[in-house]
């Protein structure tokens, strides 16, 4: 017994401890299972699970999609020259900014409009007191001179109602009507126009 001890180089305790050592894996796989088991991360939370993972970065790469195209439908939109079939808001007619800088009064920033104004209200005080010829006069000419400052003002502030052609064309006509109408008026006309008094009559009929 001892020579066979003494061939075999295996000592008695290493052959127990390996035997202990397949015994507990053979009695319970809950050595192999807990040797697998995921760790607990260090801020106590439970680990996500593979589909948790899945679906968050599903989630993340749709939202990102969703980011980009209305990134593109919005750059889209900025370059493009066509009107929204939906306005939004009114935009500012050409030349109607101030016609002062801006540090400037209120009134010395719309003193195109004011200008006009105020002759218009002279013309129909002047015609309430008994002048017409001079009312209609001044207003013809307020309307006239709203003309020419759209024409050589490159700003005419609330001067500026729609495009600058329009405007001029707009002004320019009624004051030069008026203007005519008030040279035409009786008594003691300064303006003989033939087709006036047909017209009138024609009219009044």
């Amino acid at each position: 017994m001892r020579a066979e001890r003494a061939a075999d180089p295996t000592p008695d305790g290493a052959t127990g401890g390996t035997g202990a050592t397949g015994g507990t894996g053979g009695t319970g796989g809950t050595g192999g299972t807990s040797g697998t088991a995921p760790e607990a991360s260090p801020s106590g939370r439970a680990p996500k699970t593979p589909a948790a993972a899945d679906a968050a970065s599903a989630d993340k790469a749709d939202a990102g999609a969703a980011a980009a195209e209305t990134a593109d439908a919005e750059a889209g939109a900025a370059k493009s020259r066509r009107f929204p079939s939906v306005t939004q808001d009114t935009a500012r007619p050409e030349g109607g900014g101030r016609a002062a800088p801006g540090d400037a009064p209120a009134p010395a920033r719309q003193w195109p409009m004011l200008a006009v104004l105020a002759a218009t209200a002279a013309g129909l005080l002047s015609t309430a007191t008994g002048h017409p010829r001079v009312g209609c006069l001044l207003i013809g000419i307020a309307l006239i001179a709203a003309a020419v400052l759209r024409r050589i003002l490159p700003s005419v502030g609330m001067l500026a109602v729609r495009s600058r052609f329009t405007d001029m064309v707009t002004y320019g006509l009624l004051g030069v009507a008026i203007t005519l109408l008030a040279l035409a008026m009786e008594p003691k006309a300064l303006l003989d126009i033939p087709f006036l008094e047909s017209a009138v009559r024609f009219t009044v009929r």
